[in-house]
């Protein structure tokens, strides 16, 4: 009995995603290629930059208007202002983007592992809604704006924020505690669970802590299921330590909760102190990292797919009333 208690406590402790199965094993990866808008951008020399602008708009109509709008924050129309900011950009050496332009090139001169783990994700999403169509992949430099980009037809990865998380120039733009998930290895993750949020919508009609927590556990939960080779800290963004510290402490985290009655909370404080990217979570304690309302709906969501082994991954997912999910999870750290 003692090994048994043992072995399921090491499998919460790694946040391992063992129980249900919910897809073949035989599903053929998608054909994820990333375009290689980094690369191109890097053949845009001042002494010929109008020829410049102009090949990149005629072999990238589709991406090069959206990068220029939304990341130079240029109208797309204004090509002789872009003809003059453009070279700034690519050269500035305050931010290191010069810089950080070649230590992209390094780390990104192979982005096949990127690309199989998103071609087996997404052929993974595919057969759960097998409506979805494969978008377009670009890889692009973001001047330290934009992990992940998206539109109807295409995602974008702004490459440079996945540099390593001691990448020297990081100190200057991002703080200590988002560092974790500035890793080239974070980059799936990161896109399938940004395109869930987005195309999977929240459904409820109410607004409290407990209706939001439900909606983005069932989307980690998700994730979780389609890389369901990694750790959960790896799907949180988390080290293994802050994983372990909330295993640990559920349920006294769990109770705290509950004593303060804040699930059924809408004040907008209390949704994002739970919710929001931080270096801790401060409704609960300055050790909880942040983050922790999302766990937790992982955690209850969990619970409620393990007692309902009828339930779908897609009925799930269409769920709306939160209430049903937490009192069938009998959900009890």
């Amino acid at each position: 009995m003692k090994k048994i208690v043992y072995i399921a406590c090491l499998l919460a402790l790694c946040g391992c995603q063992k129980g249900r199965t919910f897809f073949p094993k035989d599903i053929e990866p998608q054909p994820v290629e990333f375009v290689r808008f980094d690369r191109a951008l890097l053949n845009v020399h001042e002494a010929s930059v109008k020829e410049d602008v102009k090949v990149l708009y005629d072999e990238y109509p589709e991406f090069m208007p959206l990068w220029v709008e939304d990341i130079l924050g240029i109208p797309s129309a204004d090509t002789l202002y872009l003809e003059q900011q453009l070279p700034l950009f690519l050269n500035d050496t305050m931010y290191g983007f010069k810089q950080t332009n070649a230590k992209e090139q390094e780390v990104f001169a192979d982005v096949k592992d990127i690309e199989g783990a998103l071609g087996k994700a997404f052929a993974r999403i595919s057969y759960l809604f097998p409506e979805t169509e494969l978008p377009t992949f670009y890889l692009f430099v973001s001047g330290f704006q934009t992990p992940v980009y998206f539109n109807d037809e295409l995602i974008g990865v702004g490459a440079d924020m996945y540099l390593g998380s001691h990448y020297e120039y990081y100190n200057r733009v991002v703080y200590e505690y988002q560092k974790q998930t500035m890793r080239k290895e974070c980059i799936p993750v990161d896109v399938v669970s940004a395109y869930l949020f987005r195309t999977i919508p929240y459904t409820s009609t109410k607004s409290r802590l407990l209706d939001q927590m439900m909606y983005r556990g069932k989307v980690m939960y998700l994730t979780a299921q389609i890389f369901d080779e990694l750790p959960g800290y790896e799907i949180m963004g988390w080290t293994k330590e802050q994983w372990n510290w909330c295993v640990k402490n559920e349920e006294a985290i769990w109770h705290l909760v509950m004593d303060k009655r804040d699930l059924f909370k809408t004040e907008s404080l209390i949704l994002t102190g739970y919710l929001n990217d931080g270096p801790f979570t401060s409704e609960v304690s300055q050790d909880a990292p942040g983050r922790l309302g999302i766990w937790l709906g992982w955690r209850i969501v969990e619970s409620y797919m393990a007692h309902n082994e009828n339930v779908t991954l897609q009925e799930l997912m269409a769920e709306p009333d939160a209430q049903k999910i937490l009192e069938e999870s009998y959900y009890k750290p």
